[in-house]
């Protein structure tokens, strides 16, 4: 649903007003500091588990927990706090636990662990798994309600439009549209069907804040990444008025929700308790955990950017909370350019492809390919054996080749020198090189972190790594033909090389990056972003280890 060398942590965006609750008070009077000392919060969509996990789900997850990972390495000292969870009210569960013969609680309970399962076999680092249907979000959505409710921001009236259960949501004239080739109209965002729907419901008024909102996005060129859904949505807010937002449905329609306070007979519309989650994540009503908010990051999907950029937003506002320092809106994943179906058959299993070619390989395919976030970007076994098959070489088969018998025999012949005495060298030709690229690592993977440019901080540390092996290759250090001294300076070099490398590749692909540090006897103290300076780490006792694990086949049909 709704750096980085030091993420951003520009001043957020109040409205003040007068405060009904003292508990509130107190949690926002301690939630306002947004410098770099507040604990970095990342979340991710929480997902909606009316089926089973996809490919989009495992992105959302690698992206957010790459920044997780990074700021851990680079700001060590910093309480990293990470959501992530399961959406599991509304029509659409509802719908599917009918179908299924079953109730809406045993469905949830059963997909909603395949999430957890998902996190868990991806290696994802969060410190908090939230479902909606538990019993401290449920106190949080309707503490919101009845804030909102007290200042006349919500309403009872009556709705008449475009509904889609498919997005569970609204849509006016402006956003569907009725394709010859289809019997329903759709929507032109999402291409869901929706159907026409006319009931009596209770409203939040949300073009009360429409100037306020253009104001914020407006003035927060950082708020929306990549710039370009931030551009569309400041034309929107000057160009269409925003309408006010129906936030429940009758319960005869829709028992599988939160119940309206004071008000049984309606049940609180989807996005309206799944986008209070996170502040449920950080201990909303309660003091306690107020230092956490705002979030640092948001990952969301491009398909949902209206809910986190408006409606949240709105509700922030009206609750004189700070907004969220920036969405971080990624593209989809197709197949053979087409939306991933279960009709067409195109849908990869997340499952089957870390079971195919490993965590570690599935992770880095998808921040090497998939880390720039514009575009969408197209699935394919090919390429994924492809880049599995660069990583293993460029970084396992490096490390193997370095610590074999054969060069550690003929390093162990030359007179002994250390990486700091080697410094005070001049190394000329393809080590000059190498030694040159790996001084800018650093300060190049930070600037692309800071600017949320994943898959160019990834090319970063790949284009060290091959110069490396490349200078490897062409030094010989194995060859008897070279004298011991420059079989020393290679490995001393390429030792450091990983070391540097590894260090930076913690939040891409942390077992096989882990599995390194510990084979280079690196000190677990020396494994954040401040030890990737060339020389200022140690390497200690070196012992070969296989860092990736094969391609396996799959024998129950799957990829």
């Amino acid at each position: 649903m709704l750096f980085c060398h030091k993420i951003p942590t520009r001043a957020p965006i109040y409205i003040s007003r007068r405060l009904r609750s003292p508990a509130l008070y107190r949690f926002l009077s301690t939630a306002i500091d947004t410098s770099t000392s507040k604990p970095f919060y990342i979340t991710t969509p929480i997902f909606y588990p009316n089926a089973a996990p996809h490919i989009g789900h495992l992105y959302s997850l690698v992206t957010a927990d790459i920044f997780a990972r990074f700021t851990r390495i680079s700001e060590p000292d910093r309480l990293v706090h990470f959501l992530t969870g399961t959406d599991e009210h509304g029509l659409k569960i509802q719908k599917a636990a009918k179908d299924r013969g079953t109730e809406p609680s045993v469905l949830c309970d059963t997909l909603s662990e395949q999430f957890r399962r998902l996190g868990t076999r991806v290696n994802i680092s969060n410190t908090v798994f939230l479902r909606t249907t538990e019993a401290r979000h449920r106190e949080a959505v309707e503490h919101v309600w009845r804030d909102l409710a007290a200042q006349d921001l919500i309403y009872k009236g009556t709705y008449s439009g475009w509904y889609s259960i498919s997005d569970e949501c609204f849509y006016t004239d402006s956003q569907i549209t009725h394709p010859p080739s289809s019997l329903t109209p759709i929507s032109i965002e999402t291409g869901s069907a929706v159907e026409w729907s006319s009931e009596s419901n209770y409203k939040f008024r949300l073009s009360s804040f429409q100037e306020r909102l253009l104001d914020y996005y407006t003035t927060n060129p950082k708020s929306i990444y990549p710039s370009a859904h931030r551009e569309r949505l400041i034309q929107t807010l000057k160009d269409e008025p925003l309408d006010d937002l129906s936030i429940s449905r009758p319960r005869e329609r829709l028992s599988w929700g939160i119940p309206v306070p004071g008000d049984m007979s309606h049940t609180m519309y989807v996005w309206f308790d799944a986008l209070t989650v996170y502040l449920t994540g950080v201990g909303f009503p309660a003091e306690r955990q107020g230092l956490l908010w705002p979030p640092n990051i948001q990952v969301i999907g491009k398909d949902i950017v209206r809910f986190h950029a408006l409606y949240l937003p709105a509700m922030l506002l009206a609750m004189g909370m700070p907004l969220s320092h920036t969405l971080l809106a990624h593209a989809h994943w197709t197949a053979q350019q087409r939306k991933m179906s279960k009709s067409i058959g195109n849908v990869a299993d997340p499952f089957d492809a870390m079971d195919t070619w490993g965590v570690d390989a599935v992770r880095f395919y998808m921040a090497r390919v998939g880390g720039r976030f514009r575009d969408d970007v197209d699935w394919s076994p090919e390429q994924l054996e492809k880049h599995a098959d660069e990583i293993r070489s460029l970084l396992g088969n490096f490390f193997m080749r370095i610590t074999s018998r054969t060069i550690q025999k003929r390093v162990a012949s030359a007179p002994q020198l250390t990486f700091v005495q080697l410094l005070n060298q001049s190394l000329d030709g393809p080590n000059g090189d190498v030694l040159s690229s790996l001084r800018n690592l650093k300060g190049r993977v930070e600037q692309c972190m800071e600017k949320f440019e994943v898959g160019d901080a990834l090319d970063a540390i790949v284009l060290v790594l091959r110069e490396a092996n490349g200078a490897l290759t062409h030094t010989a250090p194995w060859s008897t033909q070279n004298p011991p001294e420059a079989a020393q300076v290679s490995y001393l070099l390429s030792l450091e090389v990983l070391r540097v490398t590894g260090i930076c590749l913690q939040p891409f692909i942390p077992e096989a990056a882990h599995n390194l540090l510990d084979a280079l006897g690196v000190p677990t103290a020396e494994r954040s972003m401040n030890y990737t300076a060339v020389g200022k780490g140690n390497v200690g006792e070196v012992k070969g280890v296989k860092l990736f694990e094969g391609k396996r086949e799959i024998t129950n049909g799957g990829q």
